[in-house]
């Protein structure tokens, strides 16, 4: 079975990579993947299919916010998807947040787009965003929710760091 590629999702001042679930024997891979975008943690929505020992040897640290499969996310998930967001990139602007789901189609998709709405994005704007990225993802029902969903704007002031036109560095960031 061909697995899609991980789709990395980019808005503001923020940086997403949607993933499949690993297993432990495509753990090293899977941790390759995080490194060369700059993930330091993984939030994992579906049931665990490998162990974590080696993505916190890699300083990579692994949340598990299950809920079930073809669902929208219970308000508690929410709640701990969106200060983990705030705190990492205030902390760290541009740093990537990685996040995953069996297929990476349903639940990991819907929490992005949830981060996209909290961050000023449209709601259509939003899903045609992850599904240019990672095809086929979100169904009817997830849709729907996300559709309903009403923003807190807690992520709203994240800005994209200001460049310096003529060397590409970084000037200032906007929180």
């Amino acid at each position: 079975m061909k697995r899609p590629r991980p789709a990395e999702i980019q808005y503001k001042n923020m940086k997403f990579l949607i993933m499949d679930r690993p297993t432990d024997g495509t753990i090293d891979t899977f941790i390759e993947e995080l490194r060369r975008r700059g993930a330091r943690d993984v939030v994992r929505v579906c049931e665990p299919s490998y162990n974590t020992e080696k993505l916190n040897a890699a300083g990579i640290q692994v949340m598990d916010w299950q809920f079930d499969d073809g669902s929208p996310p219970p308000s508690q998930v929410v709640d701990d998807w969106v200060t983990l967001l705030y705190n990492r990139f205030k902390e760290e602007p541009g740093c990537c947040v990685a996040v995953h789901c069996v297929a990476g189609l349903g639940r990991a998709p819907v929490l992005v787009a949830i981060a996209l709405l909290e961050g000023g994005m449209q709601f259509e704007d939003a899903v045609a965003l992850i599904r240019e990225r990672r095809r086929g993802a979100i169904n009817a029902r997830q849709l729907t929710y996300l559709e309903h969903y009403r923003s807190k704007s807690r992520l709203r002031n994240f800005r994209s760091p200001l460049r310096n036109k003529r060397n590409g560095q970084k000037l200032c960031c906007i929180f």
